[in-house]
């Protein structure tokens, strides 16, 4: 059994590693983690760690047992100056790949008060990206984009509006181009990450809520019901002793993966010094016991990307 390690990876530049995003690259057959690349061991002004942060790149070639830094993604920035690139969505459609990005505009010492987009750039590598646009969606306060393909053909996207209580919104396209605003989906109370995908004959969307994940279940990808909560129980594992965050799944026939980060060594209401905000990538995998996803982050698995 190949029983991945824990934990999967560390940034060994910052140290900071969050919002892994999970793809395969054709052209290098390997797979490629992407994820935010937050300057934990950089001493800064209030939260700037968390802003001038580029999207971090690791790659495995070896069904995802052991990762290798690669550098961070070049060429995004479209006007001049230190920016802000958050919790990319990667998915590749008829040969090219599409890439949905959070952006703020230069390096923000404090969370609220400037605005927050979703920039669509284009790619045929995974390393050179074409800016395709900065999305018109409900506000100009949104982040954390998922996107999925419902079984009419029509392109789904889920995000976070902070402009309507930290809420996840969605909108759709046709071409993955040209996206227009539905509306609120899950609301109620605020949270972050949302992550959709199709397992077992259904749709699932797993969101952050800074306790957990929470898990919602769809038949058609529209129409959601509260399934469970997982990752909001310590682990056993090095670096999992903290609830899970803002997660990927990647599935394999029967098989679900989810990764997400950890703040290992962060305790309640700490985040001002480097041991507080280092964070850690794991993976565990998911179960459906009775209809119910479940995760048990402590349990051996084998790992087959």
């Amino acid at each position: 059994m190949l029983i991945p390690k824990a934990p999967l990876f560390r940034d060994p530049i910052f140290d900071g590693a969050a919002d892994p995003a999970i793809i395969w690259n054709l052209e290098e057959k390997e797979w490629w983690m992407i994820y935010t690349n937050r300057r934990a061991n950089v001493e800064c002004q209030k939260n700037a760690w968390v802003h001038g942060t580029d999207i971090g790149v690791a790659s495995s070639s070896d069904g995802g047992m052991n990762w290798k830094y690669r550098g961070v993604l070049k060429g995004l920035d479209f006007e001049r100056g230190r920016n802000t690139f958050w919790a990319p969505e990667i998915l590749m459609y008829e040969g090219l790949y599409h890439m949905y990005v959070s952006y703020i505009q230069g390096v923000p010492d404090d969370w609220p008060g400037h605005k927050r987009n979703i920039l669509h750039y284009t790619s045929t590598n995974l390393w050179d990206w074409k800016l395709e646009s900065k999305l018109n969606l409900s506000s100009e306060y949104v982040i954390d984009a998922a996107i999925h393909r419902l079984p009419n053909g029509i392109w789904r996207m889920w995000y976070k509006d902070e402009a309507d209580h930290s809420h996840t919104h969605s909108a759709e396209s046709k071409d993955l181009y040209h996206w227009e605003a539905v509306g609120p989906v899950i609301t109620g109370f605020p949270h972050e990450g949302a992550n959709v995908f199709y397992w077992k004959n259904s749709y699932w969307m797993i969101i952050d809520q800074w306790s957990g994940l929470s898990v919602y279940r769809s038949g058609d990808g529209e129409s959601w019901t509260r399934n469970s909560k997982i990752l909001n129980e310590p682990g056993t594992r090095e670096d999992d002793g903290t609830i899970g965050l803002h997660a990927d799944v990647h599935v394999n026939g029967e098989n679900a993966y989810i990764f997400y980060f950890t703040h290992p060594d962060r305790k309640e209401g700490e985040r001002s010094i480097y041991k507080s905000r280092r964070s850690s990538i794991q993976v565990a995998k998911l179960e459906l016991e009775d209809e119910i996803l479940t995760c048990d982050r402590n349990a051996p698995f084998h790992l087959d990307l």
